[in-house]
């Protein structure tokens, strides 16, 4: 291979890489703390903000993550509780 070949497949493997769109895991920042406007609606059944709706709507992505997290998990039935009353599905893992 010439080098200016080269030139052109890594320059085209790297366009191709930045061009690509990310999945909905990979664009969603999974970071359980940011729920933390919804831990009165979690903890106590009251109603979710609209900030805590909206974060829930964020992290609807990591939400296997968080279930499958030992020190998460327990919050589960909440979680499913305040995205209903959120309007938000959450997916089957």
């Amino acid at each position: 291979m010439k080098p200016s070949s080269v030139v052109f497949f890594c320059i085209m493997v790297s366009a191709l890489l930045l061009l690509r769109t990310p999945t909905a895991a990979e664009s969603a920042t999974c970071d359980p703390t940011l729920l933390k406007p919804c831990a009165a609606a979690f903890l106590f059944s009251t109603r979710p903000s609209s900030l805590c709706c909206s974060r829930i709507k964020s992290q609807v992505p990591c939400y296997c993550q968080y279930l499958n997290d030992p020190s998460l998990s327990g919050y589960a039935n909440g979680g499913k509780k305040v995205a209903a009353a959120c309007g938000v599905s959450l997916p089957s893992c």
